[in-house]
């Protein structure tokens, strides 16, 4: 299956060795105008997904109904003891909210995606995701589906666990934080049909989360399907 990708124009790619990595340091570019599908997967609310990534791949991440946070992580694939940092992320972007040409760092400084394009342009690096203890905290209520247990279902394929989750993505989560520092989950500002691309910049692990939390606005309340794709050159 091909699907065409917009042109744009792009300075072009340069690879490098960094120790057992090849990392692409270029400017910010849309995918090829042709790419093949590798996997094309609808997630219900509450589901998982995880993959291995060659660098070059490219994920997109589509919110099908709008409103519906996707929490998310990354890991070098060979030596997953380096993920991704959310800090390092951050200062490098420049912003708490990720959004396109955002760069995905390790916390070994490179790249392990960059965020390509991006239709809704808040991406929360901030809440972390749900667990069921916190759930009892915040609501008390108990046993609840949650994020953090899907993370640990997506991680238990690549030999991870929990000391492996650690400060993760929210995309199409909306968390404002205000002058006096104060700061809430919001209700969402993606629209259906919102997406993201991501480019792997060397070989990742990627898993997801389709965060089923019910008990705050982040996925409207009313958690919703997710689309995965993924597209090599």
């Amino acid at each position: 299956m091909i699907l065409t990708w917009p042109r744009t124009a792009s300075r072009g790619t340069m690879l490098v060795s960094y120790d057992r990595v090849k990392i692409m340091q270029d400017s910010v570019t849309q995918a090829p105008p042709a790419t093949a599908v590798l996997e094309d997967l609808t997630i219900p609310p509450n589901g998982h997904w995880g993959r291995r990534l060659e660098a070059g791949d490219y994920l997109r991440l589509v919110d099908i109904e709008g409103q519906q946070a996707v929490d998310f992580l990354c890991y070098d694939a060979d030596r997953p003891e380096i993920r991704y940092n959310a800090a390092d992320t951050m200062k490098l972007h420049g912003s708490i909210y990720l959004t396109k040409g955002a760069r995905i760092m390790s916390d070994m400084g490179y790249s392990l995606m960059t965020l390509l394009e991006d239709s809704c342009g808040y991406h929360d690096t901030l809440a972390g995701c749900c667990s069921k203890e916190i759930n009892k905290v915040r609501y008390g209520v108990d046993d609840t589906p949650n994020c953090r247990d899907n993370f640990l279902s997506a991680l238990a394929e690549f030999g991870l666990g929990k000391k492996d989750i650690v400060a993760n993505i929210n995309f199409f989560m909306y968390v404002p934080v205000q002058a006096s520092g104060d700061v809430a989950i919001a209700e969402g500002v993606s629209k259906p049909g919102d997406h993201v691309d991501l480019r792997a910049d060397t070989d990742i692990i990627a898993v997801l989360s389709n965060c089923p939390q019910e008990n705050n606005p982040c996925s409207g309340l009313r958690p919703t399907p997710i689309q995965v794709t993924v597209y090599r050159p």
